[in-house]
């Protein structure tokens, strides 16, 4: 067996390798985030609540007025009946496409990201998608930070970059690759297993801006508190 002949059947072997690992992620069952969660919770509560405020209001007419008798009962039904479908199958909110995520504002930014991400989902391997559910995670911290955050900061100019502009062209690249291709190493490494690297990447440069940013919430913290104990050391005030 030649040279040639050894190293690609090495590149073969590595390639099903990687295969079987992706197939083993595929296996174990993906923790979705309770955010997935929400827009059904949401459609549940309103639909709660709009019947409750037509049977509320039902009673009153009847109460005031006349009884509702049983054409009146049948029509309360049907109103709630129209409504509940109105509300169950009432379309989406629109998708996020790349060129909204560049133009969001600072503190929206986090939400609209993590939105992006889980249309991306079906597009992307295992284990992939268990790393953007850690990401989606941070982002959550992350957007709850951003309250207080001018747009015109370092931090702020930071984060626009890494969570609205690279995250999603970095993501972009890999879908443009074939999909017969994606399992097939280059360099050593299947653009699978770059793209999973690569996000875990961008995973902890999320996690190290949100700790910079709780630092800075800490400093202040402590020195208020040391402005505090100094003006009111004794219980009195200065």
């Amino acid at each position: 067996m030649t040279s040639y002949d050894t190293d690609d059947a090495l590149a073969r072997a590595r390639g099903t390798l990687d295969r079987v690992r992706l197939q083993s992620f595929e296996q174990v069952p993906v923790r979705r985030r309770p955010r997935e969660g929400r827009s059904l919770a949401k459609r549940v509560a309103a639909i709660g609540i709009s019947n409750a405020a037509i049977l509320i209001a039902a009673a009153v007419i009847g109460l005031a007025a006349a009884p509702l008798g049983l054409f009146g009962a049948l029509a309360v039904m049907m109103v709630m009946m129209a409504v509940t479908l109105a509300i169950a199958f009432a379309p989406g909110p629109k998708p996020v496409t790349h060129e909204k995520l560049a133009k969001s504002e600072l503190k929206a930014l986090p939400t609209q990201t993590t939105r992006w991400l889980d249309a991306q989902r079906p597009a992307l391997p295992a284990p992939a998608v268990q790393v953007t559910d850690r990401i989606g995670l941070r982002l959550d911290t992350l957007g709850k930070q951003l309250a207080s955050v001018e747009d015109d900061t370092p931090a702020a100019l930071d984060i626009r970059r890494l969570v609205g502009e690279q995250l999603p062209e970095f993501i972009r690249d890999y879908q443009r690759v074939p999909a017969e291709l994606r399992d097939t190493e280059r360099n050593g490494k299947t653009p699978d297993r770059q793209l999973v690297e690569g996000l875990e990447l961008i995973e902890r440069e999320i996690g190290q801006l949100s700790e910079e940013l709780a630092r800075g919430d800490l400093d202040s913290l402590e020195t208020r508190g040391r402005f505090l104990e100094m003006k009111y050391k004794d219980g009195d005030p200065a």
